[in-house]
């Protein structure tokens, strides 16, 4: 039984003891360490990234840097996947009493903290290393100010405060920034348009997830939502006011004329049906409108920034 399965049994004696004389796999250790990467976070993060990239590139497709693109994605890739991994190793404690996080790596006792510690320690200092040589230091300072903040203060304040939620949205929205200043090495004005578009994102996208787990975040000592009616209150204005703000936000291409009507008929209907969830969630608060709604926002916003390439604003 390892030290932080030890500590979770104590606290709770229906927690079943790991042998420690069960051999694994390669294949199972690999898999444990991807998961402490947390892939499927890593997707959208990357998908973000790419589009920031591929909007800052000179029109054309001659002059498209692949290689520099694929520098920043290996490098944003790495820093990502160290943050989750450190995630994890804070707040392996807090996972284990998490009906959805209980299962792990870290929390479950299959990888020791200190493992995960030093992975995502390595995985970061690589990552930086390798942005700031392959690419360039703004983009490197960019994705290092993102892991401080998400871990140092984000992570603890998910703690202390329901206010957690806006703390986290501004390191969540800053891989479009990374890939925009990989391709220009510079934050033009349109780079925040797409890191507005992300920060309003996370509030539905998250409040959704603290809908259907909140019975779990509150277990675990969560306080990313309040007790009482003012919790009901934080989930609807968090959820229908940033739905409804990313409407004109993607629509801001076109007021600057940088995109026809095709696109506004598109990048309309697509935001529209977005906030329809966050609206249903925001009316209804049950936990079907949050499962739509977190679904929604898993659609809308890779779709949103295919809309954004297709027609090149």
């Amino acid at each position: 039984m390892t030290a932080t399965h030890r500590t979770i049994a104590a606290l709770d004696p229906s927690v079943p003891p790991i042998r420690g004389s069960v051999r694994r796999s390669i294949s199972e250790v690999v898999a444990d360490y991807w998961a402490l990467t947390k892939p499927e976070v890593n997707f959208l993060i990357l998908i973000t990234t790419f589009a920031g990239f591929y909007l800052a590139t000179p029109a054309g497709p001659s002059r498209f840097m692949f290689v520099l693109m694929l520098h920043t994605i290996v490098g944003t890739s790495l820093v990502a996947s160290g943050a989750a991994a450190l995630n994890q190793f804070i707040e392996r404690l807090y996972d284990a009493q998490m009906r959805r996080t209980s299962r792990r790596p870290v929390a479950s006792g299959r990888i020791e903290p200190i493992q995960a510690l030093w992975f995502g320690i390595s995985l970061s200092g690589v990552g930086a290393a390798y942005l700031a040589l392959a690419v360039n230091v703004l983009v490197c300072f960019l994705a290092v100010l993102t892991l401080f903040t998400y871990l140092f203060i984000y992570t603890p304040l998910k703690r202390t405060t329901s206010l957690c939620t806006l703390a986290g949205a501004f390191p969540g929205a800053a891989p479009p920034l990374i890939g925009w200043a990989a391709a220009r090495g510079k934050l033009d004005p349109e780079a925040w348009v797409l890191y507005a578009l992300v920060f309003l994102w996370q509030f539905p996208h998250f409040m959704a997830i603290a809908w259907m787990y909140r019975e779990d975040y509150a277990r675990a000592g969560y306080l990313v939502l309040p007790q009482g009616h003012r919790r009901d209150s934080l989930v609807a204005w968090q959820t229908w006011v940033p739905s409804l703000a990313v409407i004109p936000v993607v629509l801001t291409p076109t007021l600057a004329g940088k995109a026809g009507l095709m696109y506004v008929a598109a990048a309309f209907v697509l935001s529209s049906g977005f906030f329809y969830y966050g609206a249903s969630l925001a009316l209804h608060r049950s936990n079907v409108a949050a499962r739509r709604l977190l679904i929604a926002s898993i659609i809308y916003l890779p779709s949103a920034f295919f809309l954004m390439m297709l027609f090149k604003i």
